[in-house]
This record gives structure tokens, sequence and C-alpha cells, in this order.
């Protein structure tokens, strides 16, 4: 499988006889994002919706948070979480990092090398 990097798309290049498959970047930030926050102890991406409205107001919104660079069937991903109070932050971040990487690598074929991540805030539940 060949593959060939545009500014906003990777382009696979199987068998050009039946055709191309063309994977935009934010498809890669969505695949990221989704998998970010199915991780227990993220409350969402910073500036992000939860999962749980992305269904009522759309994806638009999907991507914030997120910064994809897929240079040379490369991937570096860089994430703004929101944690929630009282996850351990080195093993919930070691979590999301695994999950993104095998989620890119699971559906576009490409390598991830690198999820950086930014802890952008804290989501502190309140007592009732």
């Amino acid at each position: 499988m060949e593959r060939e990097i545009d500014k906003k798309n990777l382009v696979l290049k199987e068998d050009e006889s039946i055709g191309t498959v063309q994977i935009a970047d934010d498809v890669v930030a969505m695949i990221a994002s989704l998998a970010t926050t199915e991780v227990d102890g993220v409350s969402a991406m910073a500036g992000n919706i939860t999962n749980e409205l992305m269904s009522k107001v759309g994806v638009k919104n999907l991507t914030k948070g997120v910064k994809v660079e897929v240079q040379d069937k490369n991937v570096t991903v860089d994430l703004a979480v929101t944690m929630e109070y009282g996850y351990n932050i080195p093993a919930t971040c070691q979590a999301v990092q695994q999950k993104v990487k095998n989620a890119i690598e699971n559906m576009t074929g490409l390598t991830c090398s690198d999820v950086n991540i930014r802890i952008a805030g804290v989501n502190m539940k309140k007592d009732k």
C-alpha cells in the first residue's frame, strides 16, 4: 500500500484501477477525540462537548482541543483535556495515549508516534 500525503488529506493508494481513498486530517482528529473521551477520568476535550451531548448538537465541535499532524505515514497528536477530580493524572494520561494510538493505527493504518497531552483543567464534582 502506497501513501501520499496532502496538506489536509491523506491519500491511500492500494489499487489505482479501482480508485483512491482519502482520509481528512479532521477525521484523524475526530478519532483521537472520541478515543480520549472514552477513558475514565477524562471529563472532556478542552473547549469541546462531551460524547453524551454530541448526538444532540452534531459533531462540528468534536475536534476542538485536538491538533493532528500527518507527515510521512506518521501521526503526531496534541490533546488538551479536562480531567475529572480524583483520578490519577499520569495513569489516566497513559491510558489516553494508548487508546488514541491504538484507535488511529487500527482505523487508518498510519503509525502514531506521539500523543502529547496538556491538562487544561479539572472538573470538580459538586456534592449535594
